[in-house]
Parts: structure tokens; sequence; C-alpha cells
């Protein structure tokens, strides 16, 4: 049993070891408080081609980031009155770095065996790939702040100052990553650069400010064994192949050429297939959604000015370009690196053979500035996978596309839900509190009880549904329309900005 310091008269007890100076206990508390944010921001965006983005995924990634702060900070008292924190200080910081670094296999490695995402498999990545490193850098405050107690009548002050350090180094650590670093670089790069980074300053403390009875040879092999465990981490990020080709602000997005015809791509956002397009024949409209969206602008009374609430490779806008010369197209993306990456290995010119309008920025807010009556059509593609804009399916957004519609103006919106097809009736039930008109066409999957796409298409004036029905039987296309509109949405959630659960609705009984 470790015999604790004796207490002299005036409170201080006799120190086993010297203390940092301030300015090195303040860093370490600080940048270590500060990785784990880091960690928790980039976490998001690694686990987003496996499980997707959204409140399910931050949510389980923010809670195992917690619990590794809890588990690591009682860790991190409980072996620092047992091991001389100069000695135990290097190891933790090194080995912080080493098992941030592993993240990026481990992930990679378990999403890419997964069938699929939801809750269990967002934990399972968290808790392997996150958990271990926020356990043992949370484990160095409190070893810090061990060494730096000299005195018990400066407890409170003690404890207090590097507590507050630990805390803005973690605000630092989030405002900077999510307004700076995932704009910089990939975030692959970011995490081994975070890793390394702390890798070196442990190194550096070891030499530096280690402890003064720690047996070096002892002390050299576990600083070559956690340099070994991170080396293995980052061979293992080379070799195990990113799911991404480009790493937006936004998405892990990827372009899939067909093998037997360049000219077709597919354009992939986080784990979801979002566009399809043939350079050569626009008019290609290979997913079942995009062909009833089409068909809502044919059917409509007027499609001179079309407004797009989402872009993605921009299949509508080129196809009507070819089909319907003319026509006024302005898209809304938020994503203006995703045009980018379009436009040069998609294909898209959007000056030529007809101007494409694209905004970049947030629908909501871009909609705010557009004037009324000035649109014929809007088309809502926001919504994708398990990643589902909420503030773009409540009512008092939807409210905001009928003011800029045109009377006897169309609104059609693609719609993925779960078997249950709760935010499938809670959105059509939302929208027909706004629009008198509405009709809900199910794909083939969501009909069947899967997870799947449908399409909204509602308007203040009537809406031929037999003559929408019959261009979808007309393409061959499987699906239905809901006979019974009322029945359909009775009892259904209204969402509002004050109120919608579109994440917890989507994957119910998914």
């Amino acid at each position: 049993m470790t015999t604790p310091p004796k207490q002299a008269a005036d409170g201080s007890r006799s120190p086993t070891t010297r203390p940092l100076p301030g300015w090195l206990a303040i860093l370490l508390v600080a940048g270590t408080s500060a990785a784990v944010l880091v960690l928790e921001i980039l976490a998001s965006r690694l686990l987003a081609p496996y499980v997707g983005v959204s409140l399910d995924t931050y949510t389980g990634i923010i809670g195992t980031i917690l619990a590794g702060i809890a588990v690591g900070a009682w860790a991190g008292g409980y072996f620092a009155d047992r091991v001389d924190p100069r000695r135990l200080l290097p190891v933790l910081v090194m080995l912080g770095g080493a098992l941030a670094i592993t993240t990026i296999p481990i992930v990679r490695v378990i999403g890419s065996g997964s069938s699929g995402g939801g809750g269990p498999l967002i934990l399972i990545l968290a808790a392997f790939g996150f958990l271990p490193s926020a356990m043992v850098l949370s484990a160095v405050p409190p070893a810090v702040i061990k060494l730096q107690l000299r005195n018990l009548d400066q407890t409170g002050a003690t404890v207090g100052q590097l507590s507050a350090w630990s805390t803005a180094g973690a605000i630092f650590g989030t405002f900077f990553t999510g307004f700076v670093l995932v704009a910089t670089a990939a975030v692959s790069t970011l995490i081994v650069t975070t890793g390394v980074l702390l890798l070196a300053s442990g190194v550096a403390m070891a030499f530096f400010a280690g402890s003064d009875t720690a047996s070096p040879q002892r002390q050299a092999t576990e600083l070559m064994g956690i340099t070994g465990l991170a080396v293995m981490a980052i061979f293992g990020t080379v070799a195990i192949e990113s799911p991404c080709e480009t790493q937006t602000s936004y998405y892990c997005l990827s372009v899939l050429v067909e093998p037997d015809d360049p000219t077709r791509t597919v354009l992939v956002l986080d784990d979801l297939r979002h566009s399809y397009i043939d350079v050569d024949d626009p008019s290609v409209l290979a997913f079942w959604y995009v062909r009833r969206l089409v068909d809502a602008i044919e059917l409509a009374p007027a499609a001179d000015d079309i407004l797009y609430l989402g872009g993605g490779a921009l299949t509508i806008p080129r196809y009507l370009r070819e089909s319907a010369p003319g026509t006024n197209q302005i898209v809304f993306e938020i994503d203006g690196d995703l045009i980018n990456v379009v436009e040069k290995q998609m294909g898209l010119n959007r000056n030529e053979p007809e101007p494409i309008e694209i905004v970049v920025g947030d629908a909501r807010l871009k909609l705010d500035q557009v004037a009324d009556d000035s649109a014929d059509v809007v088309i809502g593609d926001a919504f994708g996978s398990r990643s589902v804009p909420f503030h773009l399916a409540t009512e008092e957004f939807i409210r905001n596309v009928k003011r800029v519609l045109r009377p006897g103006g169309m609104y059609a919106a693609n719609i993925i839900d779960g078997g249950e097809q709760r935010f499938l009736a809670a959105e059509a039930a939302t929208i027909a509190r706004v629009f008198d008109h509405v009709v809900v066409i199910r794909g083939e999957a969501i009909a069947a009880g899967r997870r799947g796409n449908s399409v909204i298409v509602a308007s203040d004036t009537s809406i031929d549904t037999a003559a929408l029905d019959a261009l979808r039987v007309a393409a061959g296309d499987p699906g239905e329309v809901v006979d019974d509109f009322a029945a359909f949405i009775n009892g259904a959630t209204i969402l509002t900005d004050d109120f919608a659960p579109v994440d917890q609705l989507i994957n119910a009984g998914s």
C-alpha cells in the first residue's frame, strides 16, 4: 500500500516529486482537452460513410466521448495517486496520440464490414474508434492537478485554474476544428496530425520534464512500444482505403465511374448513392424518385421558373436544359466544394448550353431572399439517406415555399423514410396544413415496409393524380399513389421549428 505524504503544520504536504512549471501544466491540460474535442468533431465525418450524418450520429459520438472523459478522469486520478505523475504523463500523452491515429483503421474496418447504419453501429464505431483515446487523454488533467498540488490551502485555486484551462482548451478545439480545420484538410490527415503532435509532445516531456526516479530503460521501452503502435496505425490508415475521394465540410464524397461507360457516373455522398449522370445523354434519369420529380414538373401548369432546394449533381436541371430550353433554373446547394467536384468530374458546365444559376448556401436562409410569387415549381431534394435537414421539413419552411410559388405553382419533394413511414406521414400532414392538395407516391421499397424513397407533390390547385400515376406506369416503374390520404396522415406528427423529431421518426421500425 502506498503511504500518503505527511502533512505539515501549515497544511502543506512534503512533495514526492517537483511540480511542473505553470505554463507546462496549463499547456498539458488545455492541449489534451483540445485534442479530445478535435477528435469528437472529426468523428462525425469519419463515421459518415457508414452511418450517415444525423442527430443519432451526433448523439452517439457525444455520449461516447463524454463516457470516455468520465472514465478517463477517474482513472487518471486513481493512477496519479499510485504512480509518479511525471512518469505517467508522457505515457498518457503519447498513448493518447497513438490511439487517436488508430481510430481511422478501426472505423474503416468495422464500418466496411457492416451491413447498415443505425444506433447500434454508431455506438460500436464510436466506442471502438474513439472511446480509448478519449479515456487516455482525459486522464491527463487529474495527473497534472495531482502534481501541482503542493499546499492544501491552495487546493481550490490550483484545481479551479487548471480546470478552467482544460475547459478553455476544449472550447478552442471545438471552434478551431469546426470553423477552420475541416475546411483545410482531409479528416484522416487532421486525425493523424493530431496524433503525431501528441506523440511528439509526450516524447519531449519524457526527455525534458520526465521523472527523476524512473528507470531510463523502462521508460524508453514504454515510449518505443507506444511509437510502434502509432506507426502500425499509420500504416493501417494508408493500407485500408478510405471510402471518400473528397472530404468536404459537409460530405464524404466519391464519384463512381461505370466500368463499361466512362461517361456515366454516380455521385455518392456519405453512405448514399445520390445522383446518376450520363454526360453525353442528360435525358437518362436512373433513379426512381428523380423520374417522379420530373413527372411533377411536366404536369405543373407552368414550369418557366424552377427553384431547387439541394443540387447534388444537378441531374434534373441538366435534363430540363435539354428537354425544355429557356427554363429559368436556380439551384440552392449548401456545399460549394461539392459543386466544384461535379464540375470537374461529372461534366457539369453551369453556363452551357444554357446557364443554370447555382447559389451556395443553406436553402432555408437563401429562400428568405427569394421574392414572392416568383417560381412556378419548387423541388425539394435535400433529403437523403439518414441525413434529413429538419429545418427544411417544418410547417414554417413549407409556408415560405408557398410564399415564393405563384398561384397554381407546385412543390415536389423527395422523402426518405423507414419501414413504418412515420416521417413520410408527418411530412405529408405538415405540407397539407399549407397546401390544399397533396399527393404521396411511395416507392417500391417503402411500400413494402422497407427503407426507401417517396415523393410528395403539393399545390394550392387540383393535382391530376391519375395523370401523375400514369406517367409512373408508362415508365414501367414500381410504386403506388396513396389512395386514402386522410387515413394515411391520421394521427401523424405535425413538424414545426419548435418540434421536429425527424431522425426519430425515420429510424422507427428501421
